[in-house]
């Protein structure tokens, strides 16, 4: 049994069929990636997977506990951090102030706004914030405001927020979106260092095959909302239903 187990997802939004019995399975410590071509139902899934969306029928399971009816807090609580498409940071805040944020979460639960002053006082959050951000290699930016950064260091701070709520699974939408090619590289030589560093899980939806096949171990392809092949990087490459599908001859 893997980490996260999908089984028979169903998931309908009026006459159309967005998740048709979708089975899914995440081996701990891989990197899993699900591709496919646009209205495929990757972005559906993840949201099941999240809380975002409840499934009209099937089961989502993550170390053995059903995640369903479950708020996306909860979920997080549980041990999954999501990256989302666009990253979701604190534009207005600097990046060490980003950083309290989570790390307060995972201590108490919550964050109070007016509780901000003391929080960046107390010497043990303030110096967990930067070990995670040295990580990151962003040690030299901790008083710029997030707003101002490269789409590149904005995935790293995103990244350096949901580690340090020490995830055990992490669901990562496009990470790569409307990057350059070398920020895209940048990102990719990044997770492969969080995945070799923590006890971590990687699920990833991406665009970018060079992405997916320069990280995955293993790749589900979903084709209307169905999983049509799951396999390893080397056999999806070559296999004529993903090439008609989604990849194209030319791949």
């Amino acid at each position: 049994m893997g980490i996260l187990e999908v089984t028979g997802v169903n998931k309908r939004f009026g006459g159309l069929q967005a998740l048709g019995d979708v089975n899914l399975s995440v081996a701990e410590n891989s990197v899993h990636a699900i591709i496919g071509p646009n209205g495929a139902g990757k972005s559906t899934l993840l949201n099941c997977l999240v809380g975002k969306l409840k499934p009209d029928t099937g089961t989502v399971t993550f170390q053995g506990d059903s995640v369903l009816g479950r708020t996306p807090f909860e979920i997080n609580q549980m041990g999954i951090s999501r990256v989302f498409q666009t990253p979701e940071i604190f534009t207005d805040l600097t990046v060490m102030e980003n950083m309290l944020i989570p790390c307060f979460a995972k201590r108490d639960g919550a964050f109070r706004m007016h509780a901000f002053g003391s929080i960046a006082n107390e010497r043990e959050i303030v110096e967990r914030a930067e070990h995670m951000l040295e990580e990151v290699n962003m040690t030299t930016k901790l008083d710029m405001l997030a707003g101002s950064m490269s789409r590149g260091d904005k995935r790293r701070l995103e990244m350096a927020m949901c580690l340090v709520q020490e995830p055990k699974l992490l669901l990562l939408d496009e990470p790569t979106a409307g990057m350059a090619r070398a920020d895209t590289n940048n990102t990719i030589d990044l997770l492969k260092e969080i995945h070799d560093k923590h006890d971590i899980t990687i699920a990833i939806i991406e665009h970018d095959m060079h992405v997916v096949f320069s990280l995955a171990q293993r790749i589900t392809v979903l084709a209307q909302g169905t999983p049509l092949v799951e396999d390893t990087p080397e056999n999806i490459k070559g296999h004529p239903k993903v090439k008609e599908a989604y990849l194209g001859e030319a791949a």
